[in-house]
């Protein structure tokens, strides 16, 4: 059904849509849902740097405990 929906389909309904809702309140929910992505993207960003600093510390120490005891007595 929806494949059928070509350019003056999508055109009629974009007018629709900015009839209902008008400019100003879509323009502010287009501004939040961009706000929305720049957040999940931070997320995701800080997420993988974790991540990379959590494998980093295990990579750095790779001796084993029984010698660490050793070297501490």
């Amino acid at each position: 059904m929806l494949n059928n929906i070509g350019l003056p389909g999508l055109l009629l309904i974009a007018i629709v849509v900015l009839v209902l809702f008008g400019r100003g309140k879509i323009s502010s929910l287009m501004g939040e849902v961009g706000k929305g992505i720049t957040a999940f993207k931070k997320g995701v960003d800080d997420g993988k740097k974790e991540i990379e600093d959590e494998a980093a510390t295990v990579a750095r120490d790779v001796t084993p405990e029984e010698e660490t005891d050793k070297d501490k007595v």
